[in-house]
């Protein structure tokens, strides 16, 4: 990536693990500040230090539970308190719940819908917004290979990225006019910490598929930063999805349940 960030400002959600880390490192080798926002402050603290050690990187830190239904507004506050114009919106935060579906307490179902779907589709619209205005932005969406095929046992979640896909895919082309450039991110199974807060563990399937994270996440700025509307990463992962393009629906989930059991 060319792509030169001196002076914009980055927000990265689910920032304490994972691809939030992996997106905070990319962006500011490439000159980005960065606004860092999870739960958990501690690690994103830490990482600021690092970064700011490293590439210099003006970094705030907020801490805040996204899977709140009042969390967008919120943060958009506070951001605007901060008197911060955001540039970047990388939408990572989100999770998935292994299990039957009767068997998972519907509260638990209901704050993953939350986080993966609404918080994520206000904060798109409270920042796109301010970037029409001012004739550009970036946004990427990380969805999942998952939302390409019903998926038993991540019922709910595969739901919920399929709604993350063709929600970025369609902004991809409502903002054009405005200049705002919308991606989606559709990883596979990778070297995070998703199966562990899940609750699955990890399947002879996903450990032959398993892709670093980093990787993933520079395939997902390098798709932002071109305009791309949607970017599924690693050869094993794209031929599931062109597969699935070609099985009968019902097949499809069959295989998939087969395939995710322990």
């Amino acid at each position: 990536m060319q792509q030169q960030l001196k002076g914009q400002w980055a927000l990265i959600t689910g920032a304490s693990s994972g691809f939030g880390v992996d997106f905070a490192h990319l962006l500011a080798e490439l000159g980005a500040n960065l606004i860092l926002v999870a739960r958990r402050t501690e690690p994103m603290q830490a990482l600021a230090s690092e970064l700011q050690k490293r590439h210099g990187t003006e970094t705030r830190v907020i801490g805040l539970d996204l899977a709140q239904t009042e969390a967008a507004s919120t943060l958009k506050a506070q951001t605007d308190a901060l008197g911060l114009s955001v540039d970047i919106l990388i939408n990572n935060a989100g999770y998935g719940l292994f299990g039957e579906f009767l068997a998972q307490p519907l509260m638990n179902t209901r704050d993953m819908l939350q986080l993966n779907m609404l918080t994520l589709t206000e904060l798109t619209h409270h920042y796109s917004q301010d970037m029409a205005r001012r004739g550009g932005g970036h946004i990427l969406l990380v969805a999942s290979i998952g939302g390409y095929q019903a998926t038993p046992s991540y019922a709910a979640y595969s739901a919920s990225k399929a709604y993350v896909l063709l929600f970025g895919e369609a902004l991809n082309q409502e903002l054009k006019a405005s200049n705002v450039k919308v991606s989606v991110l559709s990883p596979g199974i990778s070297a995070t910490a998703f199966l562990q807060v899940s609750g699955q563990r990890p399947t002879l399937y996903q450990r032959l598929l398993m892709m670093r994270s980093r990787p993933v996440a520079q395939i997902g700025l390098r798709a932002m930063f071109r305009g791309k509307a949607s970017v599924v990463p690693g050869l094993l992962n794209k031929l599931t999805v062109i597969s699935n393009r070609l099985t009968p629906r019902p097949l499809q989930s069959r295989m998939a349940y087969q395939l995710m059991k322990n």
